[in-house]
This record gives C-alpha cells, structure tokens and sequence, in this order.
C-alpha cells in the first residue's frame, strides 16, 4: 500500500529527551491515530513531519519527497491543525477567508462559508471573542477548505463539547470518502479514535510502542483480571504487561481466545485504547 508519510530512522535530541523513531509509516486511504501521554512525542513528530523542527537525523518523505513545506504541491496537499492556535486574535473569519484565498490556489470559499454555517461561527467577530471550542471549530474547517489530500491534527477535538466533537468526527469521515485522502491525528480523547480510525500508533518516552489495526487491538486485546495468587500460575510469555492493584492483579493479554482457553480462571474484560494505554505506560512489561 502507498504512505503519505514514511520515517526511517528519526532521532531528534534534547537535553532531557529524545524522539527515536526507526520506523513510521502513514497509508493512503486511512485514519492513522496517534496515541500516548503528555510529553511522549507526539506533537514532537507531527512538527518534524511538517518542518517546523530542524536539526535531525533520518529520513522524514511526505507523499514520497522530502518534508520541505516551502514547496507549492506540498503546501496545497497538506491541511494543518496544531495544539495551538495559529490565527492572530484580532481578526474576522472573513479576513481569514481573504488571506487563505491569497495563499492556496484550490481555497473553496463557498466550502468556508458553508462550513461557517453549519458550525455556526460568526463572520464579522475577531477571533479574540471565540471560545477555545469555537476557535478549534475555525481551525478546522479552514485546514479543509482548501481540499489536501492529507489532514495532519494535533489535538482537534480539544476543547469541544460532545456534540460538536461528534459534528467534527462526521467531517473528517465524509472527508475520507474520498479514497485519495489521508488524515494523521494526534488525540488524547481515545474513544474518539475506536469510532473513526483505521490504524493506531502508540508512542511513549519518544520511542514507538506499536502500530496496529484498531480492529486488531479491540478484536484481540483484553484485561485479564485475578487473585494475586492466581496470577502466579500465568506463564510470562501470555501477557503484554500487568497492574498489580490493592485486591487483584489487571493483565493485558494480546491473544484473548487462546488465553481463555488455556487458562480457566479470572475474567477477561474487553479493552479501550485509554485503558491499554494505561497499562502499557504504568504496568510492569
């Protein structure tokens, strides 16, 4: 299958952490969801991905070429939201509809406006009024509007109320209609993700943990829970990593068919990402 995005070998030095990635690709055609806790990474990469950080080793390819964003096709193909804002407070949607229409050739203005609409945002009011909500909301549905071929999103539901969330999650699927489109997303609200992703990758202290089928992980993964006694009897080679709390011990198990039959006691429970995440980062391996 074609990546949109492809690392080999990225390291990325500071004085108290590094970003070492040997390997990250990103599929045409799909929803790569980015996951792992505060100050693992995550935004890290999104910013060598758009080389906005320099000064690395490894090879970091948008659409097969070098992640130089200075270049026309790049610039138009690749629609952007970052944790933070971006826009200068002081100005208008319809300001921000004038600069983008000076700045990508493919601006949809009618597809803005339409998108104002529907969010019900208002065209005439600086920026400096909006709630955080409202001004991810713009962020949005301006990285939209000049029609990319690739989304990449740091936290774009941030902020939003479940409702709006839901409103976004339907966006970015309709915009994945097209089978051309790819979006990479950064996100810490996790259920987000099991409704609209097609892959997972699991990011922590800077290095890749995993890159999964979300159906893998929710299909095959489980939390095993039992007495401290019995989970002596667990061999170590059937469990990811496990949690031991004040009255029972929690097991992530990769393969929960073959464990149910090899073991006949305790519970399996079925996992969420924020769950699995958990236990990965906290639990012992």
């Amino acid at each position: 299958m074609e990546n949109v995005i492809e690392i080999k070998n990225l390291e990325k030095k500071y004085d108290k952490f590094t970003l070492n990635i040997p390997n990250l690709e990103v599929t045409k055609g799909m929803i790569t969801g980015f996951i792992g806790e505060n100050g693992a990474g995550k935004t890290t990469t999104i910013k060598v991905i758009l080389n906005i950080i320099k000064n690395y080793s490894g090879e970091v390819k948008v659409f097969g070429n070098s992640n130089d964003l200075s270049k026309e096709q790049a610039k138009e193909e690749i629609g952007v939201v970052l944790d933070e804002a971006f826009f200068s407070e002081i100005l208008t949607a319809k300001d921000i509809n004038t600069i983008m229409g000076d700045t990508f050739k493919n601006w949809d203005k009618e597809l803005f406006y339409k998108y104002l609409t529907d969010f019900k945002l208002p065209v005439d009011k600086q920026i400096k009024t909006f709630s955080k909500g409202m001004l991810k909301k713009l962020e949005i549905i301006t990285a939209l509007a000049h029609h990319p071929r690739l989304l990449i999103l740091d936290e774009p539901t941030t902020g939003l109320d479940p409702v709006a969330r839901r409103e976004v999650l339907d966006l970015f699927q309709e915009f994945m209609q097209d089978e051309n489109n790819s979006i990479f997303l950064s996100t810490h609200i996790t259920t987000d993700l099991e409704k609209i992703a097609d892959y997972i990758v699991f990011i922590d202290n800077g290095n890749i943990l995993f890159t999964k089928e979300i159906n893998e992980i929710l299909d095959n993964y489980a939390i095993f829970k039992c007495k401290k006694a019995e989970f002596e009897k667990i061999a170590k080679e059937d469990m990811v990593c496990y949690s031991i709390e004040k009255y029972d011990v929690e097991v992530l198990v990769s393969d929960k068919k073959a464990f149910k039959k090899k073991y006949d006691f305790g519970t399996l429970d079925k996992v969420s990402l924020e769950e699995l995440m958990i236990l990965m980062i906290k639990g012992v391996k």
